[in-house]
């Protein structure tokens, strides 16, 4: 079988519904579209969430808060979770990517001290907790910080 011979089903494709072609196609004169109103303007038809004059569902709701442009959003890791990999590991965003614990390896990373760290291991993250860097050195580990 080659691209060129490829076929497609028999009765799966169909002819585009030729409308305003005269009384006799059964499509013609309002051509589907029923009679009068806006939809059957040309070029008519209602915004998206235009409620026919009602107050709109997206205005009715309160507004709430305030959103920051510039927030970083961390990806977040245990120490518990550290224990995946072997003793003397360098750990940084690429490694966690690899090893699932992060979404990607772009975002930047903040290491929190939820679980018990038993292997030795160095790790490079943009941000981490006091706690987690004192039980990474406890086992004899150490935390970078790098931008």
């Amino acid at each position: 079988m080659k691209l060129n011979n490829i076929q497609a089903s028999e009765g799966s494709r169909h002819g585009r519904k030729r409308l305003g072609c005269g009384i006799g196609s059964g499509q013609g004169k309002t051509g589907g579209r029923g009679h009068k109103g806006q939809k059957s303007r040309s070029g008519g038809g209602v915004r998206r969430g235009f409620e026919g004059g009602q107050m709109s569902l997206i205005r009715r709701l309160p507004k709430r808060g305030f959103t920051p442009l510039t927030r970083n959003i961390f990806q977040l890791v245990n120490v518990g979770q550290l224990s995946k990999f072997a003793a003397g590991s360098n750990i940084d965003a690429a490694a966690l990517y690899a090893a699932g614990l992060i979404r990607n390896a772009v975002d930047p990373v903040k290491l929190l001290a939820s679980g018990e760290c038993k292997v030795k291991v160095t790790v490079s993250v943009a941000k981490a907790s006091a706690a987690a860097a004192k039980k990474i050195e406890a086992v004899g580990g150490s935390v970078a910080i790098s931008a």
